[in-house]
């Protein structure tokens, strides 16, 4: 019999929420430890104004861990592959290294640049609606909805064969279960990096008018080949798993509110704060990759050695009393700007106004075509997928 691993307890959820136990920490004690879901031990940080100090701070608290803490890349892995594999890799670098890496991308996620692509992003959602109509009653929102709308926004945006979905889609699940003993998750890894490389050599022979040629023809001379592959297997990744999770888990929020999802169907004016108040509410990252002390530290009133891993709750921080009023409360006439949902600071996430554009789009849209949308089984059936990195449904069965 296969023995389940241990859920971390930064990963530990209550149905939408985080569970007592960590709500219990940031209301007393602020820090506790923890265990990384890579087995290492780290300082576990869960209130709101804690945790931005440490994201504002990459001098205090660095991306940047040495070989001992760095992701395991197998034992067979030498230094020069621990490097490839980390090359490209923005969440992994600190300023200035970090700064020249996101400078090249920032052009292709402004707000302006994602108005231009806003009438394409229609298309597509009308397109996985169609399909999700014609799949008939009931049907899985996840399959023909929350997943393929952000994987075909981001296969085109970054010039990868939409064909090829359903092979980079089980990657990233293989790689984002941390319940799968890390040889699994490590040659998931590789796999994927091996796929991109493929796909680099591509543009760097033909480049297109897609993300990986604009930075092939404009920044050619200043990124490494390991860095385009590092940079577009982590675009990849995060452009479909991040905003897939928000449109499934998010859906089910709004069906378990029908005064809230009304307003996000009837109300164009409640869209934008309805995307904020769910990101924050919902907080489908659990925890942040680990920063690692440069020096002594003090959170909370805990001392934390140089040479310690920190991490930080981002359900707990923001549903924090001292950031926001109500907090456990879903209610999306407030907006809840200034949330942590995408991080913040030098690491503030890059593809924030994608997802954001995604979510203003696709939620209406699919609760304006199904104004009878409703669960299909009872609640108390649903599937959440609490050992992946990224927190959501394996499925959402849905009937209208």
């Amino acid at each position: 019999m296969t023995e389940v691993p241990t859920l971390p307890i930064q990963m530990r959820r209550d149905g939408f929420g985080p569970v007592q136990e960590l709500t219990r920490a940031r209301d007393g004690e602020g820090v506790i430890q923890a265990m990384t879901p890579f087995g290492v031990p780290a300082y576990l940080v869960c209130r709101f104004e804690d945790v931005r100090e440490m994201l504002s701070d990459p001098v205090r608290f660095s991306s940047v861990r040495p070989t001992p803490f760095a992701i395991p890349a197998g034992d067979e892995a030498d230094e020069g592959e621990l490097a490839r594999m980390r090359a490209g890799n923005l969440i992994g670098f600190d300023p200035p290294e970090h700064t020249r890496l996101r400078r090249m991308l920032t052009p292709e996620f402004t707000m302006r640049r994602m108005r231009r692509l806003e009438p394409r992003i229609e298309e597509i959602v009308e397109a996985a609606l169609d399909d999700l109509e014609q799949a008939g009653k009931p049907a899985d929102l996840i399959a023909h909805f929350a997943l393929p709308v952000p994987s075909l926004v981001i296969c085109e945006l970054l010039g990868v064969p939409y064909a090829d979905r359903a092979e980079f889609q089980e990657r990233s699940a293989r790689l984002l279960n941390v319940s799968l003993p890390m040889e699994q998750r490590t040659a998931a890894a590789r796999e994927n990096r091996d796929y991109m490389a493929g796909l680099v050599a591509q543009a760097q022979a033909n480049p297109g008018q897609d993300m990986l040629g604009m930075l092939v023809r404009e920044h050619g001379d200043d990124l490494a080949t390991d860095e385009l592959i590092g940079i577009a297997a982590l675009l990849l990744i995060a452009g479909h798993e991040t905003t897939s999770n928000m449109l499934g888990l998010g859906t089910l929020a709004l069906l378990r509110h029908p005064d809230q999802l009304a307003l996000v169907r009837d109300d164009p004016a409640q869209i934008e704060p309805a995307v904020e108040e769910l990101l924050r509410w919902l907080s489908i990252l659990h925890s942040l990759p680990p920063r690692i002390t440069t020096t002594d530290v003090e959170i909370a009133g805990h001392a934390i050695p140089a040479g310690s891993l920190v991490t930080a709750s981002l359900p707990t921080a923001n549903r924090d009393r001292a950031f926001i009023d109500d907090p456990d409360n879903l209610d999306v006439t407030r907006g809840a700007a200034g949330h942590l949902a995408f991080g913040h600071g030098v690491h503030h996430c890059l593809g924030a106004p994608l997802a954001r554009a995604e979510m203003r789009i696709a939620f209406p849209a699919l609760l304006r075509r199904f104004p009878t949308l409703a669960l299909a089984d009872s609640f108390e059936q649903i599937e959440f997928r609490p050992f992946n990195a990224i927190y959501g449904l394996a499925s959402l069965s849905l009937t209208w």
